[in-house]
């Protein structure tokens, strides 16, 4: 067999057919096999891109366990085959079964030539697609300087630089974000890209614990210091020690906690409560929040000064809804995530979903998503997550106007989203997704204001 063709596992028992396929399918290499033993055994030692599996097999050759068993087996073994079920006329209800298993697609037969070549030929191309995109992304995550933070956006992107730049440093930053948009990650990769990187890093939520105990979490105290006190204590600041400090929700600090975080800052001594003594502390410290804190400062709920001593520099993360061609791009991480924590083998979303999944607002930011993700690959009975899966509606998406115009550029921006998200921003994988040239692409991107230079920075030389 020619090592140019392309590999096609047969398993069908029907000696006809099988003689039929090898005339007609002669641009392939072949694999023919008449059990389900047999398949297996060739798909193990030559992994073919294609099967087609016949679902009317002994010893049930008028129903379809024994096909089904064999679908279930060859995905197990090998989840990037695309496996293509045949089926009579009599039994389209098995075929649309295999498909909620993750057959690839069906045909009916008897065969008919012209329409089993058009099918195999899709599933050819995706397979090799998919298998480019899983290189690439392999390569992209091998060499991306930013561990965890998943996106293509020209704006997050620039956060990914100011990061790379900062993190060396020991200035004091501050994240300001709405809730879910991920200032905690950002944190951790501040630390992560810093010579601190092997030291603590300690994150407390100043909006999460009562004003009474709050003070005693930073600071920390001696024993006896007040009721309940039984034993000495460290606190967070004297715990993140040659670390980082994450102080998150740092505008509902309390005021005499901003005072005394001031008096730290300033001399980078603290002093547990019920005790005397100075203790020098060598932290950086990271502060964030979702509170306008210059508003703050004018109602007189956030003191100036500490402000200017926490905002050294300032690092914005926009919404995930101004993030749009991120939203289909997180989702694909969050599945690949939960397929391992829950032991699933979901492949991926149906196009509803990902459409769903590209305009809504994402009120609760990542961290919605994140949740929808998770709840769908527990809950989904499919092979692919769909709209409902994900408890999404129409009631949900964002409001649209009427203007043809504009739907046609909201459409057209969706679906270029979609295209860099599902080829990780690849410029020449995404106009194959598409069905248009490069040269189309580019003049695509620059009418949409989507960022060409950001984009084409991430392929590999041609």
């Amino acid at each position: 067999m020619s090592d140019d063709k392309p590999k096609l596992l047969i398993l069908e028992d029907d000696d006809g057919l099988r003689r039929q396929y090898r005339w007609a399918l002669s641009d392939y290499a072949l694999f023919l096999a008449g059990t389900r033993e047999e398949a297996l055994e060739l798909m193990q030692a030559e992994r073919p891109p294609i099967a087609i599996v016949d679902l009317g097999l002994p010893p049930d050759p008028d129903g379809a366990t024994e096909g089904l068993a064999a679908l279930e087996a060859i995905i197990a073994m090998a989840p990037e085959t695309k496996v293509i079920v045949a089926s009579g006329n009599e039994s389209r209800e098995h075929a649309l079964r295999a498909i909620s298993l993750g057959a690839y697609d069906f045909y009916q037969k008897p065969i008919e030539i012209d329409v089993l070549r058009t099918i195999l030929d899709r599933a050819l191309r995706l397979y090799r697609l998919e298998a480019e995109n899983r290189q690439l992304a392999a390569l992209n995550a091998s060499t991306s300087p930013i561990d965890g933070i998943i996106t293509a956006n020209a704006e997050m992107l620039r956060v990914c630089r100011t990061i790379e730049k900062i993190a060396p440093t020991n200035v004091a930053v501050l994240i300001l974000g709405e809730s879910g948009t991920g200032k905690e990650l950002v944190a951790q990769a501040v630390h992560m890209l810093s010579p601190r990187r092997n030291r603590p890093f300690i994150a407390i939520n100043c909006g999460a614990i009562p004003e009474n105990l709050l003070e005693s979490e930073l600071f920390g105290h001696e024993k006896g210091a007040f009721t309940g006190a039984v034993k000495q204590t460290i606190g967070k600041i004297e715990g993140a020690n040659t670390g980082t400090l994450f102080l998150d929700e740092i505008g509902d600090l309390p005021q005499p906690l901003q005072v005394k975080l001031l008096r730290f800052l300033s001399t980078r001594q603290i002093e547990r409560i019920g005790g005397r003594q100075q203790i020098p502390v060598d932290v950086r410290v990271v502060c964030a929040t979702n509170q306008n804190l210059e508003q703050r400062m004018t109602e007189s709920k956030f003191r100036e000064d500490l402000y200017y001593r926490l905002n050294e520099v300032i690092i914005r993360l926009p919404p995930l809804r101004d993030r749009g061609e991120d939203s289909v791009l997180l989702a694909s991480f969050f599945i690949k995530r939960f397929n391992v924590q829950f032991d699933r083998k979901l492949k991926g979303f149906t196009p509803e979903a990902i459409a769903a999944i590209a305009t809504n607002p994402w009120r609760g930011n990542i961290r919605e998503l994140e949740n929808r993700v998770k709840r769908a690959v527990v809950m989904a009975d499919g092979a692919q997550i769909t709209a409902e899966d994900m408890e999404l509606t129409a009631s949900e998406l964002a409001e649209e106007d009427l203007d043809l115009r504009n739907a046609r550029t909201r459409a057209e921006r969706i679906v270029v989203q979609r295209a860099l998200a599902q080829s990780n921003g690849n410029l020449t994988i995404a106009s194959k997704l598409l069905g248009i040239s490069r040269p189309t692409l580019y003049g695509l991107l620059e009418g949409l204001g989507m960022p060409i230079a950001q984009l084409a920075a991430t392929e590999p030389p041609s």
